[in-house]
This record gives C-alpha cells, structure tokens and sequence, in this order.
C-alpha cells in the first residue's frame, strides 16, 4: 500500500521510513541546514527503487546552475526513468520536469512542475522547485504567480507553510508589492524565525524602499540564525548593500573579508556570484579592493566557458575584467558566441539579449571605453529581466550604464538615468549622489549642491 509524505502527497513506496526520510530532506533543503543530498543519497543506497529520492536529488541539483553536476543529474534522472513503470503520476511529472531540464528547456522543466501542482498543491518540492526556477529565468510574475495559485490552500496547519510564506513574500517583493511582500515574510518568520529565505525577502523589501539603517538593524538582530548557515553569503552580501547605499566602503570591505573572501576553490558558483556582485559595485564607486580580484578570478578560470548559464557567465567576466586577464575574458566571449551559431536551449535567449551585452560592456567600462559601455546597455536596459535573478542582483546593469555615461561626459543622458533610479528609491544617498554628479556635469552647480544636501540630509539616511 503506497504511503504519502508529511503533506499527504502520494509517494509510490509503501515504506513510511523513506517518506519521513525525504520530509527531511526537503525542510533541510528549504532551510537551508544540513546536507539534503547526502541524506537522500544515503536512502538512495539502499533503496534504488525510491523514485521520488531520485527526483528529489536531480531537482535540488538544478538549482545550482552548474556543469560540474550535470554527470549526477543525469544518472538520478535515468534512474527515474527507468522505474517509471511503478511511479505515480506525480513522479512521473517530476522525472519529466528534470528531463526537460537536463535537456536545456528550462521553461518547459517549469510547466511540468506546475503540472504537478495542478494535482498536489501541497507538493512543496514542486512548488519551491517552480519559484526558484522562476528565479533564475527572471520570470518576475511567475515567481509571485506560481505560489499564489495554491496559497489560498494552504495555513498554518499544513507543515511547511512558512516556506510558501517566504516564497510569496519574495513573489510579491520582486512585483513592487512592498507592504504585503513584507507583512508575509515577516509572518514566515513568526512561525520560522530562523529562515533565512524569508530574512532575504523582507531584506530585499528594505533594500528596494531604501530603508539602508533599518535593513542593517534587522539583518543584525537576527545574525544569530542566519550567520553560519548556507546561505549565508547572499545575506551577508544583502547587509553590504545597505552600507554600501550609505557610502560606508570600509564596513563593505569588512563584510568581503569576514564572510565572503575564502581561500582555493570551492566550485560553489553562488557564493562567488554574490563576490564578484559586490566587488564590481565597489569598482563603481573607486574604492580599492587591492588584490581581491585576482584571488576571486582564480575561482572563476575554470568556468570561462561553460556557457550553461548567462547570469554566472556576466560574473565570471566581472572577475576577468577586474583582474585585467584578456585570455579569460576572449575565452568566455569566444565560448558564447560560438554556442549562440548552435545551441537550442533556453540559455540562448538570456545570453543574447543580455548575456553577452553585458559581457561587452563590462569590458568595454574596464578598458574605459565608456561610451562603448553605453551603446551596448542603453538598448537592453529595460530587458534586464531576461538575465534572471532579482531587481537587487540586476540593479549592476542600471548602475554601470548610469556610471558609464557620468565618466563618458553624457550629462543630459546620465542626468536622466539618475533622476529615474531617484523616483524609483528616493532615499538613497547613492542616488542622490549621482544625480548631483550628472548635474555637476551639465554645469549646474545649484543643482547639484542641492542633491548633495539630499544626499546628506535624515531622508537619505
């Protein structure tokens, strides 16, 4: 007789140890605690015939994004396929969802997944596999979208509902629906004070509002349950942001040294994607990162031409260009370009539009071809999306392209670029900094003293 997990979703197995065995591993995985993988490989061991441990693992593997585990992804997902005969149609959605995705239709992996929750809205692996997904694609109102057609299902009865909780809160963030966004993360942690995806929803609430000394005291006061865990470098990157936002570069460099500067070569992508993201904003505004770009290029070598995902590409080259190595950088450009003449996958699209543009012009911006920089982003600003990520990560583009116009002469442009990321978070002593910088450049002295005051004054702050 088939058993359920904690949920009541069918499971195929009728041992009751494996389903607890995968409830497991999925509030691990989702709390980011411990080591899902390993628990689900340790069952996997001695039960090769578990069909949902085989797509639990090649699902939690997708979100990583790298090539390095495209070798197990495929044996979990022929696994699977090969006990198809004796799965449920809810497994047999989720092998499908990891075939699509091994095969490069990461779009078509996402419809699987909602396929499934169709049928099993309380499938949370499902759900947060969709949502992440959504994440990576920058499918904006999928991220919000996809969790709000099972939401109204679930409540405080059902295990787990503090993971939907986060998972609406960030939905809701990244569609500009600041107030609800954060009274739902703030309600996950309630119920879950240690989660850490719902700290890094209500964090981004503040980073979007331009609540820079607020964002700092919140991430502070919770330290104590976010500060070792594994996704502890993106947080740690979301408090230099508001430092950074106040113009406090020597904390900022703090936090790089403390908690996201390690030695060798970990192969993790995330944590080096969060280095490179933080040491090209410190590039913008001239501080000097000494020899932190050439230990983080180091990292990246070995990835120049992977080709498998735009957004860790773009960041690759931000190392490759702040380390000065034009082999890596021509490697990474000759890589893509020849992948876009034959690829079908979903990545096309990203590294086309935005990928490669991006690429270009963060070399063009290091060899100080700043108006090059320019003609290459001022076209695909308003397509940022389609990198992936969120509005925080992608604000880089925004923010180049703004600085390349300042340090290129192009007043009435950079004026303008400036006055738009001012309405958009007018509390932003950055911001404001730049405003009176593109005023300055214009010849408008009073202009610009009056911005500086801005950014100087308690609003700002």
């Amino acid at each position: 007789m088939a058993t359920t997990d904690c949920r009541g979703v069918p499971l195929s197995t009728d041992n009751p140890a494996l389903a607890a065995a995968l409830d497991t591993a999925l509030d691990e995985a989702l709390a980011f605690e411990g080591d899902p993988v390993a628990r689900i490989d340790a069952v996997l061991a001695e039960h090769p015939d578990f069909v949902m441990g085989h797509c639990f693992k090649v699902g939690m593997l997708t979100q990583a994004m790298e090539t390095r585990m495209y070798d197990a992804m495929v044996a979990s997902v022929e696994a699977a396929e090969a006990l198809d005969a004796q799965a449920n149609d809810r497994e047999r959605g989720h092998t499908a969802a990891v075939r699509a995705w091994i095969d490069g239709d990461f779009h078509a992996a996402v419809q699987c997944w909602e396929d499934v929750l169709v049928h099993y809205p309380f499938d949370l692996l499902a759900l947060s596999l969709v949502h992440l997904t959504d994440v990576l694609l920058g499918d904006i109102v999928g991220q919000r979208d996809s969790v709000a057609r099972v939401f109204p299902l679930w409540d405080e009865s059902v295990p787990g509902y503090a993971f939907v909780l986060g998972f609406y809160s960030f939905g809701l963030e990244e569609n500009r629906d600041f107030f609800r966004a954060e009274e739902t993360g703030r309600m996950a942690l309630a119920m879950r004070p240690s989660h850490p995806y719902a700290i890094h929803a209500v964090a981004h609430v503040m980073e979007m509002q331009g609540r820079q000394l607020g964002g700092i005291q919140f991430m502070n006061e919770r330290r104590a349950v976010w500060a070792d865990g594994h996704f502890r470098n993106h947080l740690w990157w979301h408090l230099s942001l508001f430092h950074l936002d106040l113009g406090r570069t020597g904390e900022v460099l703090d936090i790089y040294d403390q908690n996201l500067r390690s030695d060798g070569v970990s192969g993790d992508k995330y944590e080096e994607l969060d280095s490179a993201a933080l040491l090209w904003r410190l590039k913008l505004v001239n501080a000097d990162v000494g020899s932190r770009w050439r230990e983080l290029a180091d990292k990246w070598e070995r990835s120049a031409e992977d080709t498998l995902y735009a957004f860790n590409d773009v960041h690759a080259m931000m190392a490759f260009v702040g380390d000065g190595r034009d082999e890596a950088q021509r490697r990474l450009l000759t890589a893509n370009e020849r992948y876009l003449e034959h690829a079908g996958d979903a990545n096309v699209a990203m590294s086309r539009e935005m990928g490669l543009p991006f690429c270009r012009a963060l070399q063009a911006f290091a060899d100080e071809r700043y108006e090059a920089c320019v003609a290459e982003l001022l076209p695909a600003r308003y397509r940022t999306h389609r990198l992936g990520g969120s509005h925080a990560q992608r604000d880089i583009i925004a923010w180049t392209l703004l600085e390349a116009a300042l340090r290129s002469g192009q007043g009435d442009l950079a004026l303008a670029l400036a006055n738009e990321r001012c309405q958009l978070k007018p509390s932003s002593p950055l911001n404001w900094k730049l405003v009176a910088r593109a005023h300055e450049l214009r010849g408008d002295t009073d202009r610009a003293k009056q911005a500086y005051a801005r950014a100087e004054s308690p609003l700002a702050a």
